[in-house]
């Protein structure tokens, strides 16, 4: 048994506190699946809506497009990411592939390389579904016109499962003990890409040193063709600084525009076939 940090025993207790607080069967209702998204799914909108509406970058007729997006979330969320996660048992991470010794690391540790090693993978996976061949599956999520927190949830099944698989890999690290760190990586993936795609921009470069920021990304979406295959990052910078994809924001006009090109049949578009 590897040995776990003070924070964790700390959540633990949190959690127990909770669920008496509320009760066993209110405490696995809120757990379970539909609940969970909506109460998330609410959670976010009122966040992340409020910085947007403090602080935005550029107008979005919300109205217009808020309905298709909270279908592509529900789609996500009950269709492509379960689907998609059937498909990741094929994937080897399912297999212990790590030494022993890892097993001894405190927690804390093994959540850090968790992240490093998912993200280094993410970052390939990703610049392989901008090439040539496998571009379609991953071309509706390009496909919003702008950028705010919800824009950026459109996801094929064939393009989830390929994010999966270095997650997936770097997995047995966790080994998902405790059992509520499942709840907190659905909970930090899902915040997290919210982030990235948010209509609130700032001079971050301070930040981008190390982890990937809203003006970070949006050049990645941008329908310039210089900035196809620029600042492809998920979480952490240092990969596209590394590996010759960065572009420095400050040096990016605000005058961005985003989309894909051209107009798609929405069937291919969206199966990612």
């Amino acid at each position: 048994m590897s040995q776990q940090p003070v924070f964790v025993f700390g959540v633990r207790s949190v959690m127990s506190r909770i669920e008496v607080f509320l009760g066993s069967s209110l405490f696995n209702v809120l757990l379970s699946p539909v609940v969970f998204f909506l109460v998330l799914l609410l959670g976010r909108a009122v966040f992340f809506t409020t910085l947007e509406y403090i602080r935005p970058t550029r107008v979005i007729a919300h109205r217009a497009v808020v309905f298709n997006d909270l279908v592509a979330s529900l789609a996500y969320a009950f269709i492509v990411f379960p689907f998609a996660a059937k498909l990741s048992r094929f994937v080897p991470g399912h297999h212990h592939l790590f030494p022993a010794a890892v097993d001894k690391l405190p927690l804390y540790i093994k959540i850090i390389l968790y992240l490093i090693l998912a993200d280094f993978g993410h970052y390939w996976i990703h610049r392989l579904m901008h090439t040539k061949y496998v571009w379609r599956v991953h071309k509706w999520h390009h496909s919003p016109s702008y950028m705010y927190w919800l824009g950026g949830v459109r996801a094929t099944i064939p393009q989830q499962f390929l994010v999966n698989i270095p997650y997936v890999i770097a997995l047995p690290l966790l080994d998902i003990s405790p059992w509520w760190f499942g709840v907190v990586l659905a909970v930090f993936n899902a915040v997290q890409n919210d982030w990235m795609h948010m209509n609130v921009t700032w001079r971050s470069s301070w930040l981008e040193w190390v982890f990937v920021t809203p003006r970070y990304h949006h050049i990645h979406h941008s329908t310039d063709p210089k900035h196809y295959l620029a600042n492809m990052s998920n979480l952490f910078s240092v990969w596209d600084r590394l590996f010759g994809t960065y572009l420095n924001p400050d040096g990016v006009g605000s005058g961005l525009t985003f989309g894909i090109p051209a107009k798609e049949n929405p069937i291919p578009l969206v199966s990612g076939i």
